[in-house]
């Protein structure tokens, strides 16, 4: 028996609400992914841009050394277990091989149970293990993080629908053109996200032509029936769209999870329709989302931008989990790839069941090389464009949920939110760490996105709107000025202080998440604010 040393990071708490389900097969083959180390740390000015590389050059500098992997596959190999990809550029490796193999190389046991999915939909089959994991002392160092051994369900999608008893008669989806002629929407109503890009000033003359928009979807599926209804109603051409399947992951139309897939589809396409999207669908573990990411910052060629409105509460997480995710989006803003992703819809708490719960944010929206997403409630004039009430998203008494915000108990104050004002948490651990979010937009579900899901004309709100939202207004930026963005925060942060409203910004003052309020300049409900379009463009033009 080879020895074994401890995996730092790996530990897994216990899953409460997990029961036994019957045995696994010992002699059934598993696929893992390893996260291997660097072969030198990237430094910090390379990540905060605006030099970009390649991917080729990044795995040449800063990816996984050919010695290490060499080293890894020969060990693994007396082991039992086989090397099937490797990608040194992202430093991950696919190893598999049977349970019993891979549970006796990274010392532990593997069981079955069932438990709840974090998104309320039922109970799920998977894989388990808890507590820490080893691998062969020759490794030690050199593999960081072994993912997919426990295929728990590690992420809920973050939309919301509107309530049946809330239902607000939607107005016909009518194409941009016609737009202005529409009977002005001074109380809350739900909008078109063409109207929201309105709102928001997206920069004129620009549609997002040239650029590719990522989108991270962990469950669900889209039509080709529901996105040509959705985008003919507007008037639009239906964007190019191409699924891409991770880890045995699928198009898998005709699910729950489609509420937000086609809703990211949906608003990237209104309101960036020149732009190409290409949707990424893994399981729903941290070792699908990892390798999602990995695919999609790594692709070629690279988008400009990735889209990703799923998420969990950072303690659910395992430690090695949040630095080879962390590390992925890392990568992306080395690469000229913007993460942008939703803060999460049960306010301050981050838990559905539990609103005045400990305060938590959402990973990983609340890793700091992502551009979080928080929410507003948005009202305006549709026949002008003005905005006449913008506040915090909190329909908390409604059951309707609030946008997610707060500090990070995991990751420090970056340096660009250093004069922010990111207060102390509200879980009183008294430590400063990264604020959340960064960024805002409309998502409240009465004030939300007119869409096509399966089959169905429907409003849908959430920050899962924000971040695609967002994600076409960078598209639209970088069609503008022929530049990658990566890390956006050093441009948008650059001279912000505290209490004072951000240029590009439509600051927001009013509400709040639950532990955390509204105020002039940056906070913890809906960052430095919701964009003006055409304000942005000039600051990222400098």
């Amino acid at each position: 028996m080879p020895e074994l040393v401890p995996l730092a990071g790996s530990e897994r708490s216990e899953l409460p609400g997990a029961r036994p389900a019957g045995d696994l097969d010992a002699n059934a083959t598993i696929t893992v992914t390893l996260i291997l180390r660097r072969r030198a740390r990237v430094p910090a000015e390379l990540i905060t841009g605006p030099e970009t590389l390649t991917s080729a050059e990044l795995g040449a500098r800063y990816g996984a050394d050919p010695a290490d992997v060499a080293l890894v596959t020969e060990v693994l190999g007396r082991d039992g277990l086989t090397v099937t990809e490797s990608h040194p550029e992202s430093r991950r490796l696919q190893v598999s091989g049977t349970i019993a193999a891979a549970s006796a190389a990274f010392g532990t046991t593997l069981t079955q149970v069932t438990s709840p999915h974090p998104d309320g939909s039922g109970v799920v089959v998977h894989r388990y293990r808890s507590g820490g994991l080893s691998v062969p002392a020759e490794l030690a160092g050199i593999v960081t993080a072994v993912l997919g051994l426990d295929t728990r369900p590690q992420a809920r999608p973050h939309f919301r629908r509107l309530l049946a008893s809330r239902t607000v008669v939607p107005e016909t989806v009518v194409p941009e053109t016609v737009v202005p002629e529409a009977a002005p929407a001074q109380t809350p109503g739900p909008l078109t996200a063409v109207q929201v890009a309105g709102f928001y000033n997206f920069p004129a003359g620009t549609d997002g032509t040239g650029q590719t928009i990522a989108i991270i979807e962990l469950g669900g599926g889209y039509s080709a029936s529901d996105l040509s209804t959705y985008f003919g109603g507007l008037g639009l051409p239906t964007p190019s769209v191409t699924a891409v399947g991770v880890d045995g992951g699928s198009n898998s139309y005709g699910q729950q999870a489609d509420g937000e897939v086609e809703l990211d589809i949906e608003v990237a396409g209104a309101v960036a329709p020149g732009a190409a999207q290409v949707v990424y669908f893994a399981p729903n573990t941290d070792q699908g989302f990892v390798d999602a990411i990995s695919e999609a910052v790594h692709a070629t060629p690279a988008p400009i931008v990735v889209s990703i409105s799923w998420g969990g509460p950072e303690p659910t997480w395992s430690a090695q989990s949040l630095t080879a995710m962390d590390d992925a989006i890392a990568d992306g803003a080395v690469l000229g790839v913007t993460v942008t992703v939703a803060a999460g819809d049960n306010g301050s708490s981050d838990d559905p069941n539990n609103a005045n719960g400990p305060a938590e944010v959402d990973f990983p929206a609340s890793s700091p090389h992502a551009l979080a997403c928080g929410g507003t409630e948005l009202v305006g004039d549709v026949s002008t464009y003005t905005i006449t009430s913008e506040v915090v998203w909190n329909e908390i008494a409604n059951n309707e949920g609030a946008g997610g915000g707060g500090v990070s108990a995991v990751f420090g104050v970056p340096s660009w939110q250093a004069n922010a004002g990111v207060p102390l948490p509200a879980s009183g651990t008294g430590t400063p760490g990264r604020g959340v979010p960064d960024v805002a937009g409309n998502a409240d579900p009465v004030t939300g996105y007119q869409v096509v899901v399966d089959g169905q004309q429907q409003p849908i709100g959430g920050t899962s709107a924000v971040a695609p939202l967002w994600a076409g207004l960078i598209a639209r930026l970088a069609q503008a000025t022929g530049k990658k963005f990566g890390l956006l925060q050093p441009l948008i942060y650059a001279g912000v202080t505290p209490g004072t409203t951000t240029a590009g910004f439509n600051d927001i003052v009013s509400g709040n998440n639950g532990a955390y309020s509204a105020g002039p300049g940056w906070d913890a409900c809906t960052g430095l604010g919701s964009p003006n379009g055409q304000a942005l463009l000039t600051i990222v033009s400098r």
